[in-house]
């Protein structure tokens, strides 16, 4: 057989190329299929933090600032570790990004606070001289769809298996459980006590007052955004 395939380069070279792609399959597929799969303190977005997602894509956002952070020094000194791919396994869709007009948001939430991204999204230039970003005070009184939130945290429930109701592992060892209320109704008094954290911790009197009225101003919900980013 051997000698055969020495006579005849063509089907030699095949014969190399099917054994080489089969040891590669056997080699990469398994390690993908385990860095695919959601790490260690990733959780699904709660109900407020996929609504705020949801303002951060309509406001193009992601147009200006990437969610990935490459591994080079460069980027992990300023940035944080480096993004792994297990980190995304709850994001659809992807806001990796490459175009950078704005810091990389990926590990924001580790080194900036509601207060921070309160008067940052009212008046950038205030916060960081120079900067170039418009303001998004509409945010401020424009209140969350909270609704179209909660049906896409059903969707993925019901087709991807995303573990909410479940606990999910965190860093430190603990367990998180991020809740999927049975009912709009529910799902908006979920992200209402969610709302309620972040107003605390926010100077605006009229974000505040919307909140103890049961409204959610988008800027809550982009704010839990932000913050859950780790």
């Amino acid at each position: 057989m051997f000698h055969w395939l020495e006579k005849h380069p063509f089907f030699f070279a095949v014969g190399v190329f099917l054994v080489i792609a089969f040891a590669g399959l056997i080699e990469i597929l398994p390690n993908f299929a385990q860095a695919s799969r959601p790490v260690i303190g990733t959780a699904p977005y709660s109900t407020l933090e996929l609504a705020g997602r949801h303002v951060y894509i309509k406001n193009s956002c992601n147009a200006c600032h990437s969610q990935l952070v490459r591994p080079f020094k460069s980027e992990t000194d300023r940035y944080g570790h480096y993004s792994l791919s297990g980190e995304y396994a709850y994001d659809r869709p992807f806001l990796w990004g490459s175009k950078r007009t704005g810091p990389d948001l990926m590990r924001v939430g580790n080194y900036r606070t509601t207060d921070w991204h309160e008067n940052h999204m009212k008046d950038p230039a205030s916060v960081v001289p120079g900067s170039i970003m418009p303001a998004y005070r509409w945010m401020f009184t424009k209140k969350a769809d909270i609704d179209t939130a909660f049906a896409e945290q059903l969707t993925v429930a019901n087709h991807f298996s995303v573990p909410y109701n479940k606990p999910v592992p965190m860093k430190d060892g603990s367990t998180a459980v991020v809740k999927l209320g049975n009912s709009v109704a529910e799902a908006n008094s979920i992200a209402l006590e969610e709302a309620k954290v972040i107003a605390a911790d926010m100077k605006d009197q009229d974000v505040k007052d919307a909140v103890d009225r049961g409204e959610i101003p988008e800027i809550v919900a982009l704010i839990a955004y932000l913050n859950s980013l780790k």
